[in-house]
């Protein structure tokens, strides 16, 4: 392999001799006969044969000499301004196809080395990046979805195993079946969060835009959460404008207020208070979810639409860390706006603007 490899270079630098060969052959031949030429018609002076047989022989050597030194010098600039980029490039992108996506090329010197150079070494580190972040992206989703099976699988184990005692009480069979199929509704749940979401992501859902009363399907989708807010003693206040007329998917804009009053009655306390609010913009429509529950820090706020994330471990016995993120994506897609404004301890208020007609 080195053999052959040496074997090319050698044939390479013996073809960049006879190029420079053959062209400085050509330019001193025609500068030389065009001066010999002159110098005898304008000093009447008459070349033997053997005085054109010596010179003949002396510009050939000069030529081989002069071509020896161009193909030095061009070697050895090649060698800085080609090869060497070229080689720091190959043997990051070897290391890149292995798996080694932290690997980087620095930048070349802008001094003897072409700058296009440099556009191909930040494209491939930019790709690099990108390579890296989606390996940990993916790295984490596995991460997270095997942390997030294990604890209804556990339950369900657990009450399962439970199940099997000999001379069970009726109260305590349906208090461990009840527990096996809360395990078993999250992990559906989750599962089912993640089909969307994925879905979503690599839009294989396409919004089927009509027009509906946006006042009409938030009422809907609050009185599916009648038994929740009332068994909890939460005071659900409502302020819906009416008529305000939205062109929007009504499915997947029904998933952003389901996930939306699901957080909101399952961090507000017993006694506490979710208010829910619609109004008109010039050019949106703008509904308000705000809650006196736990709230959340700067921090938490910052990540809370990332997938998985659950800033209070505490409860993430309450959900899989995926409804906001689906939330937000749906959102995207319909081209509206999200954001939330909490204080630990103060509750939160998220605030959707969507299209009006």
């Amino acid at each position: 392999m080195k053999q052959g490899s040496r074997f090319r270079s050698i044939l390479k630098w013996i073809n960049h001799y006879f190029v420079f060969f053959l062209l400085v052959a050509f330019v001193i031949t025609c500068c030389t006969m065009l001066f010999v030429t002159i110098l005898s018609y304008s000093l009447d002076i008459t070349l033997s044969r053997a005085n054109i047989s010596a010179a003949a022989k002396i510009t050939f050597w000069n030529v081989a000499l002069l071509s020896l030194i161009f193909t030095m010098i061009d070697g050895m600039r090649r060698k800085r301004t080609v090869e060497r980029p070229v080689k720091h490039i190959t043997d990051a992108a070897e290391k890149l196809i292995q798996g080694d996506f932290s690997v980087r090329v620095q930048p070349q010197s802008k001094w003897g080395t072409d700058e296009t150079f440099n556009r191909v070494i930040d494209c491939f580190n930019q790709i690099a990046e990108e390579l890296g972040s989606v390996e940990t992206l993916r790295t984490d989703f596995i991460a997270n979805v095997s942390h997030e099976m294990k604890t209804p699988l556990a339950v369900i184990q657990n009450y399962g195993t439970l199940l099997q005692t000999p001379g069970l009480s009726e109260e305590k069979r349906l208090e461990y079946a009840k527990g096996v199929t809360e395990g078993a509704r999250r992990m559906a749940d989750m599962m089912t969060n993640m089909l969307k979401l994925n879905r979503l992501e690599h839009q294989q859902i396409y919004p089927e835009v009509t027009e509906f009363d946006l006042g009409e399907q938030i009422c809907d989708c609050l009185l599916q959460y009648e038994n929740v807010w009332e068994q909890a003693d939460i005071d659900l206040e409502t302020h819906i404008a009416e008529g305000v007329k939205v062109r929007a998917d009504a499915e997947l804009l029904s998933h952003v207020w389901s996930n939306l009053f699901s957080n909101a009655f399952k961090f507000t306390p017993s006694g506490g208070k979710v208010t829910v609010t619609l109004t008109e913009a010039p050019h949106h429509a703008i509904v308000q979810v705000a809650d006196t529950g736990c709230g959340m820090t700067p921090e938490v706020g910052a990540h809370i639409f990332e997938k998985f994330y659950q800033g209070d471990p505490s409860r993430s016995v309450q959900g899989n860390g995926l409804g906001l993120a689906l939330v937000k994506r749906v959102v995207d897609i319909l081209q509206g706006e999200i954001a939330v404004e909490s204080a630990a301890g103060k509750g939160s208020t998220f605030t959707v603007k969507i299209r009006r007609v």
